[in-house]
């Protein structure tokens, strides 16, 4: 069976510097109409930053939506027209203040299918060195080093459950051997 969905009319409700919020009518598969309330974003980038010793590079920072701070891995909005390894290559050095001599991408991820087209490009940065963190003007965060073992604890303790940088670890564990 063909699951697509035709969209037969859209309606925009707010056109943002960042986000795009639009109701899609929609022809089901049955031939029933239904609505689809979605949201627009360029997409991100998020680095896997690990140094010699396997610690992770995470910022700190203060989420909006959930009201307290966040551990996670660094990533930014993809600019328009910017390439990937350029986005996540300028987010490390801006948000933790290193380079990368490695950089190997690890693929994407979906953070919430249901309502938003965001796609995050996850990348595995190593062969770190130290430059200047660069953060925007409204960009407040602090930097830990944790060793990998203990992220992974606390992502399988559900201390850690901001999608990014939990598939992120993940992925650069296995691709490392570290788990």
């Amino acid at each position: 069976m063909d699951f697509t969905e035709k969209t037969v009319a859209t309606e925009m409700i707010y056109d943002g510097r960042i986000l795009k919020f639009k109701i899609d009518t929609i022809e089901l598969p049955n031939g029933e109409k239904a609505e689809r309330e979605l949201v627009e974003h360029p997409g991100g980038v998020a680095v896997v930053a690990i140094d010699d010793e396997n610690n992770l590079l995470l910022v700190e920072q203060y989420r909006k939506p959930y009201e307290r701070n966040l551990l996670e891995i660094p990533a930014g909005k993809l600019d328009k027209g910017e390439d990937i390894e350029a986005c996540g290559r300028r987010e490390l050095e801006e948000e933790v203040g290193c380079i990368a001599g490695k950089f190997e991408y690890l693929g994407e991820c979906y953070p919430s299918v249901g309502y938003t087209n965001e796609i995050i490009r996850i990348f595995l940065a190593t062969d770190l060195t130290k430059t200047a963190q660069n953060l925007d003007d409204d960009e407040f965060l602090n930097v830990h080093r944790v060793p990998v073992k203990e992220m992974v604890e606390r992502i399988m303790n559900n201390e850690i459950a901001d999608a990014k940088t939990v598939m992120g670890i993940l992925k650069a564990c296995v691709k490392l051997n570290l788990i």
